[in-house]
């Protein structure tokens, strides 16, 4: 008998998690100049440091997801803004 978990499905998902990530990181560089604010702003807001939030906007490193919702709070979105236009 199979185990549910492992059987993998045949369905690519849409988008694979690296793409995931840069979108993301591109909608971070996207609000935080809509919002006309500097690195440094958006840092202090944040309560990290400078170099880590260029980091995630250029991709080089993840954001987690209690950041991601940090960062949501900071700029003032909804999580979702995030992922839109992504996709299903």
């Amino acid at each position: 008998m199979l185990d549910r978990c492992s059987v993998r499905s045949p369905v690519k998902s849409p988008a694979s998690p690296d793409e995931v990530s840069a979108h993301v990181a591109r909608r971070l560089a996207t609000r935080r100049s809509e919002l006309g604010l500097s690195l440094s702003e958006v840092s202090q807001r944040c309560g990290v440091s400078l170099q880590q939030i260029h980091r995630y906007e250029i991709g080089s490193n993840i954001i987690s997801a209690p950041m991601l919702w940090q960062l949501s709070r900071c700029l003032d979105v909804d999580i979702h803004y995030f992922f839109e236009g992504l996709g299903d």
